[in-house]
């Protein structure tokens, strides 16, 4: 129910530098590429806290959000990003069109996995969407949780596992077609896809065939690399659970790093929810709240040296590395990490 899911919805772009860097650079190339102006409008699905949108205002740019989460999207307002608190369907585009105009650009950032209805939505955008405009959007590649093992993205919330050759297809269902396509390092791996309205003479670049060419290739439309992507993971799990036994069996104390949906799936997925003692993580809204089901505590990583850890297992892997930059204090003093993914490591 997208209403439980999101009319409540806590996170901000904002608290995570990294990914407001990565919009910054989306925002330019995308100003620069379609030589956008003052005339134009670039309406943003998902804005969020209108962090996106922020960087076009910078250049005169007209923008508009679009976002559910009611407390986020006063938060956008209030920094300035003119945001409706609203779902995106037809009947709010046709409500765009009638007030704004047409859009140039319609964004939709770490939001196309999150719809039920995608069809609904996309009518939405080719009804809103100038002739010469184009649909971006950033979802999580298949390819890339298949290769890297990133199965703890598999969660309630995400309700769609994208890959091109599917997308291509549903586009062309709706007289919109899919012209080219990049691969980007944000969420372990995902796609920025770019589409307009059929009927332009304008080539479809290369890079839509080469994906088309690899997942051909991986086999993605058989069940086969699914069932060998299960075979990695258990084989892990079956590692780092005989590393943790070792572990317990000395008495040390264990330490969980990181309290997002993806750690709650690895968690459960890995049978490792009576295994710590706490887990930590930076987002300050976590803090002093309780995992899902089996109610672990969270705390700060404050707790890592006030707590005397002994061994911290980073759940949340795909950032080990600046978690172990952060944390170097932590190995000086004689505690370790444990990192699970691509391979169990101890440092």
């Amino acid at each position: 129910d997208p209403e439980i899911l999101f009319r409540e919805y806590s996170y901000v772009t904002s608290v995570s530098p990294g990914l407001v860097r990565h919009f910054q650079e989306h925002a330019n190339q995308l100003i620069e590429r379609l030589s956008l102006s003052p005339r134009d409008l670039v309406v943003e699905i998902g804005s969020n806290d209108g962090s996106f949108l922020k960087f076009f205002q910078e250049d005169g740019i007209h923008v508009l959000g679009v976002d559910p989460a009611l407390e986020v999207a006063k938060k956008a307002v209030a920094s300035g990003v003119d945001t409706l608190p609203s779902y995106f369907t037809v009947e709010v585009a046709r409500e765009i069109l009638q007030d704004f105009g047409s859009a140039r650009v319609i964004c939709a950032n770490n939001v196309f996995a999150h719809i039920d209805n995608l069809r609904a939505v996309v009518d939405g955008v080719y009804h809103l969407m100038s002739d010469d405009g184009v649909f971006v959007f950033e979802v999580s590649y298949l390819v890339d949780i298949v290769q890297k093992m990133l199965f703890d993205t598999v969660y309630h919330e995400h309700l769609c596992y994208h890959s091109i050759k599917p997308l291509c297809t549903f586009f062309n269902m709706v007289g919109m077609e899919l012209f080219d396509v990049e691969r980007i390092p944000t969420k372990g791996g995902s796609i920025r896809c770019w589409v307009r309205k059929v009927g332009h003479s304008k080539l479809v670049a290369d890079s839509v065939q080469s994906l088309l060419d690899l997942e051909d290739e991986l086999m993605l439309d058989k069940v086969h690399p699914f069932k060998h992507l299960l075979r990695r993971i258990n084989a892990i799990k079956h590692q780092l659970l005989g590393l943790i036994g070792e572990i317990e069996l000395k008495g040390q104390k264990l330490v969980g790093y990181g309290a997002s949906a993806t750690v709650t799936t690895l968690l459960y997925h890995f049978e490792m929810t009576d295994v710590f003692d706490f887990l930590v993580d930076d987002n300050p809204r976590k803090h002093n709240t309780y995992s899902p089901g089996k109610h672990i505590p969270v705390y700060s990583s404050d707790a890592i040296y006030e707590r005397q850890a002994d061994y911290v297992v980073i759940l949340a892997w795909p950032y080990a590395e600046v978690i172990v930059q952060r944390h170097k204090k932590f190995l000086d003093q004689g505690g370790h990490f444990i990192l699970p993914f691509p391979e169990v490591k101890v440092l």
